[in-house]
């Protein structure tokens, strides 16, 4: 009996002291649901989904460095004077570097339509420059040019696409449409068309090749701007397939009411080599101004090859001539030294071969260029 007794009352016990136990429990509350950022692979690596939309946003850039002697064209480096004075009068004329730090952040937004793809792009550029000044502000009467520095804030391109319409800021529809020109630096020594516009452009690709487009575009600066409600207009047409492809463009320049054209040829030759061709007309009877037409002359031509020479390095050329009888020549090697870190050193070669005509590219000049590049 005691033993019975014993065994029944540490039984209650224990189940008291679990109902006890059981009351004071602590409820562990549900994790809250995580959602991870989601990768978006329909337009190419780097784009993800923005958490809880279906918009896929891919944020990218570069942070580059810049270093150029001699003739560089945009950016004049030769005969500065110092600030070595003897009775108020400049003793020397020196060559100095160009050098650029440039930071550039790319915000690229796209989302699937029923009227198709929208998109939503821009590219902010910060930079640091070497820049030509003609007045020093701390002495006063000396006249330049000298050498200077700025900061400067540009944007480069910030527009909408919806479908094959365009609109906003970037790059000329003239120079885009048939892709610029070689893949050198000194790309422009003899310009082959304008750049920043407001543009609206309407492109037609018909998936086999084909593409069209037009654009009416506003133009820059005082002398280009539209002055009144009628735009300038570009269009061309292209056929581009494996073995390479031809373009051409023309524009109308409603301000000096004057027109430009280009047509362009792309050869693949192979894997590693390919090569382009342009060749540019313009109405240049008065030698008005032309916002299209911005070379010297009646007509310019533009060539070269790129040859990729080992896995990491690519060999670039292009060169150029114009009416007025101006030579361009330039090249470059671009070497991958890491994944997404790229160095570039180019030689520039310019002349004049008209002896009747004065300008900077007379007697010849040379010129060097080194960009350091890391992409992200």
């Amino acid at each position: 009996m005691n033993i019975r007794s014993l065994f029944l009352g540490s039984a209650a016990s224990f189940l008291a002291v679990s109902g006890v136990r059981a009351a004071d429990a602590v409820v562990v509350a549900e994790p809250e649901p995580v959602e991870y950022v989601r990768v978006c692979d329909v337009y190419g690596t780097g784009f993800y989904y923005m958490p809880g939309t279906e918009t896929c946003l891919k944020v990218s850039g570069y942070v580059r460095y810049d270093i150029g002697v001699g003739y560089l064209g945009y950016e004049d480096v030769i005969d500065k004077k110092d600030f070595a004075e003897s009775g108020g009068v400049i003793q020397n004329l020196n060559d100095t570097y160009y050098k650029r730090a440039r930071a550039a952040l790319e915000l690229d937004a796209r989302t699937e339509t029923e009227l198709g793809t929208l998109r939503a792009y821009f590219q902010i550029n910060f930079q640091y420059d070497s820049v030509a000044s003609e007045d020093d502000d701390t002495t006063p009467g000396i006249e330049g040019p000298f050498t200077s520095t700025e900061n400067s804030l540009e944007m480069e391109h910030a527009y909408i696409e919806l479908g094959g319409f365009l609109i906003g800021k970037t790059d000329s529809f003239f120079s885009t449409f048939n892709d610029y020109v070689g893949a050198v630096i000194s790309d422009d020594l003899i310009p082959y068309g304008p750049f920043d516009t407001h543009t609206i452009q309407y492109k037609f690709d018909a998936g086999n090749g084909f593409s069209a487009g037009i654009a009416l575009e506003e133009g820059a600066d005082v002398e280009f701007t539209i002055d009144d409600y009628v735009p300038h207009v570009a269009a061309g047409v292209k056929y581009a397939k494996d073995w390479g492809g031809v373009s051409a463009v023309v524009g109308y320049d409603s301000v000096w009411e004057e027109w430009a054209g280009k047509v362009r040829l792309d050869v693949t030759a192979s894997e590693a080599i390919s090569a382009f061709i342009i060749a540019g007309f313009k109405d240049d009877d008065g030698g008005e101004p032309n916002f299209y037409g911005n070379w010297s002359g009646d007509w310019a031509v533009w060539g070269g090859f790129t040859a990729q020479v080992s896995p990491k390095a690519s060999l670039n050329t292009q060169f150029s001539y114009d009416g007025a009888d101006n030579f361009a020549a330039v090249a470059n090697v671009e070497y991958e030294l890491v994944p997404d870190f790229r160095i570039t050193p180019e030689v520039v070669y310019v002349d004049n071969f008209d002896d009747d005509t004065a300008n900077d590219f007379d007697g010849g000049h040379f010129g060097g260029f080194v960009r350091f590049q890391r992409n992200f």
